[in-house]
């Protein structure tokens, strides 16, 4: 374990650092953290991650400078177990829950997080969303069973939070490697019209202005309706709309949006919000591929940590963030993927440019002696 550790610039990317410098085991530098900002050094939401960071591991390091523009983090073990955090309300659960994600199936005892705060904010990926998305893509790998679930007990939208969610999985030995490599028709759509602290119809409202555009191009579409009241709907008021589009072969490709949160600029229309979310998710099937462009880094890090077996998906054009993830994939576990630009033959209408991505697995395996 006495690997020399990586150093890295800014506030940037700082998730994606921390949970890979945990799965490596490699320390980590992050220097210049917002030094030149009038308001220096870490945010809230990034303090609470590091603590939600050290609830489920044993035996980290973290050093913080006076400041807070210089973090050193020596990485411990994942120990998982029943965990509560309350998130800061900066930033949505799904900023908190997508580390977790990567993070849950290496644990020593399987993970029962709940997690407190904003459930839905316009920033980062919904609850809903990954419940859609991710969950499904993660059982591609291996990774399922009863104890395998993310459950919205409260919902919580911007500025003020109050939701909670409930996420569980159980522990793996290994990732079996996988071939995605056809995404399939689209042969169904499903989707969760959520309001809370309004009018119920609004959720209606969005229901019917997104069915308006996606009617013209299959009829099998059930968009749910939640309207949470009372003490689950949180603190503050608001409403959205996740989509998810389902393809022949099992893959999932989603588009969400939630109203502008209370005082932040101009409000949103039902209407509108309904047919933009509808056209995002148009626009996610014309980039197509097996994974949607939100889940493409938590894909290639099961690509990475697999048995030492080849493994292929099929994704969309790479979004800015996940080529940074393969750089840090490349830091960190020395593992260059193979890229190939597929372009679809122009007589068939199958979208936009999709990249064949290919890797070999590290082979990763669950160090802790437990499991069965």
């Amino acid at each position: 374990m006495a690997s020399q550790g990586l150093s890295y610039d800014g506030c940037n990317l700082f998730r994606q650092r921390l949970v890979l410098s945990t799965l490596s085991g490699k320390r980590v530098k992050i220097k210049n953290i917002r030094s030149r900002d009038d308001n220096p050094g870490l945010r809230d939401f990034e303090a609470s991650f590091i603590r939600l960071l050290d609830k489920v591991t044993n035996g980290s390091r973290i050093e913080i400078n006076q400041t807070g523009t210089v973090l050193f983090y020596q990485p411990g073990l994942l120990y998982g177990g029943s965990v509560e955090h309350d998130c800061s309300p900066q930033r949505s659960i799904g900023y908190y829950l997508e580390a977790l994600l990567m993070l849950a199936p290496f644990m020593k005892t399987s993970l029962k997080a709940t997690l407190k705060g904003v459930t839905n904010d316009p920033m980062d990926p919904t609850v809903d969303l990954l419940k859609s998305t991710a969950l499904p893509l993660m059982k591609k790998f291996g990774i399922d069973g009863e104890g395998f679930d993310l459950k919205v007990v409260k919902r919580g939208m911007a500025p003020g939070g109050g939701g909670e969610v409930v996420f569980t999985c159980p522990v793996r030995k290994s990732i079996k490697p996988v071939q995605l490599t056809e995404a399939g028709k689209i042969k169904r759509i499903r989707g969760v019209a959520y309001s809370v602290r309004v009018s119920p119809q609004m959720a209606n409202r969005i229901v019917d202005s997104a069915r308006s555009v996606l009617n013209q191009f299959l009829p099998d579409i059930y968009i749910y309706t939640d309207h949470m009241k009372g003490a689950n709907s949180g603190k503050s008021p608001g409403f959205g709309l996740t989509l998810v589009a389902e393809t022949l072969n099992g893959c999932f490709l989603s588009a969400e949006m939630s109203s502008t949160p209370q005082g932040q600029g101009d409000p949103v229309l039902p209407e509108d919000l309904g047919r933009n979310c509808a056209k995002l998710l148009l626009e996610e099937v014309y980039r197509g591929g097996c994974v949607d462009s939100s889940n493409q880094s938590l894909a290639l890090l099961l690509m990475t940590l697999g048995q030492q077996d080849v493994s292929k998906v099929l994704l969309g054009p790479l979004s800015p963030y996940t080529i940074e993830f393969l750089r840090h994939i490349r830091d960190f576990f020395q593992i260059m993927f193979k890229i190939e630009v597929q372009k679809p033959p122009e007589d068939e209408r199958k979208g936009g440019d999709k990249v064949l991505m290919t890797c070999l697995g590290v082979g990763y395996s669950n160090i802790n002696k437990t499991l069965k």
